[in-house]
């Protein structure tokens, strides 16, 4: 007899990047070679909200450099611990949209699954940086599917969480045919930042989900600046372009990208890769992320001298959330 043998599957490779994400502030601070004194601040916030940023994404920052607009983003800072008055846990209502567990409908026509709570990344910035995703049932579909297809006024769904796209393409897959059993449904949304902080994860399963789909698949990435944007990312867009829609929001943020000049390059450079500018984003007001604020005013200023330097398509559109409104309101 030939005795059995137990193969191990190995994980695909953008799961093991994925778990090697940095999670320690202190060894950022010294893959960036930055000052230690930025220790014990940075620990302060991460107690707040953990710091998890990929090694891909650590890669593409300027050593030396506190201010660098990618580490900006992601690094714990003593400003997150401060109280702003109109900055709190639920900037948007999200708790009364709740319908069912994971199930949130505030617009006509459209509503939105909490696929899973887990993300690639944290940005320091999320408006959703305080959800209570156990509390709201992320990742527990079956309620939600249920109420999609209860609902006929419904054609579109919105897949996000946390990122969808940390889901393994099993899972993702048992979620996109059980969404294609509602014959009312029309179109699906994926928002992700994955495809930009961790590149890896558009893989030849995720390609064939997409190309597969009985829906038209429009992807609304995250970028916020244009030095996001290496090889491999490139890469990866250029692989998605052929098989979904591509539109990028940014969020509009001080110190990152609060310069028409950054916003026109994100714009013209995502536009190279098949990716369309969509929202520019004013900051939700969620507690702990004031310091990234830019006034409605200068918003609007640096949305006209984009209008003025490139073509309408290449403009996203300035906007804004607004708890209990009936879409996003639109400023310029």
């Amino acid at each position: 007899m030939i005795p059995g043998t137990t193969v191990r599957r190995q994980p695909p490779v953008w799961q093991t990047a994925l778990a090697d994400a940095i999670s320690d502030p202190a060894e950022l601070l010294q893959l960036l070679e930055l000052d230690p004194a930025l220790l014990p601040a940075a620990r302060a916030a991460a107690a707040l909200l953990p710091l998890r940023v990929p090694r891909g994404f650590v890669a593409r920052m300027r050593k030396g450099d506190p201010a660098d607009p990618l580490l900006r983003q992601v690094l714990p800072v003593g400003a997150e611990t401060a109280s702003t008055p109109g900055f709190g846990a639920d900037p948007l209502g999200e708790r009364q949209a709740l319908k069912a567990p994971g199930l949130l409908h505030k617009y006509h026509g459209r509503a939105l699954l909490l696929a899973t709570g887990a993300c690639g990344i944290h940005c320091r910035y999320c408006f959703r940086r305080e959800f209570d995703y156990a509390a709201a049932g992320a990742g527990h579909w079956r309620q939600g599917l249920d109420y999609l297809a209860n609902d006929p006024s419904l054609s579109e769904v919105i897949l996000s969480g946390g990122d969808p796209l940390t889901l393994s393409n099993r899972r993702l897959e048992n979620l996109l045919t059980a969404l294609a059993d509602i014959p009312h449904l029309r179109r699906l949304r994926i928002h992700s930042r994955q495809p930009i902080v961790l590149p890896e994860r558009v893989d030849s399963g995720l390609l064939q989900l997409i190309g597969d789909s009985r829906f038209p698949v429009v992807m609304v990435l995250h970028a916020n600046h244009p030095r996001e944007i290496d090889h491999a990312v490139a890469a990866a867009l250029q692989k998605l372009a052929g098989k979904a829609t591509l539109l990028n929001q940014a969020v509009l943020l001080q110190g990152v990208n609060d310069s028409a000049a950054v916003l026109a390059s994100l714009s013209e450079l995502m536009f190279s890769l098949g990716v369309l500018p969509y929202y520019l984003h004013l900051l939700d007001p969620v507690r702990g992320a004031a310091h990234f604020r830019v006034e409605a005013v200068q918003a609007a200023a640096i949305v006209r001298a984009l209008r003025a330097s490139l073509p309408g398509y290449l403009v996203p559109r300035l906007a804004c959330e607004e708890r209990g409104k009936p879409g996003k309101t639109l400023l310029l």
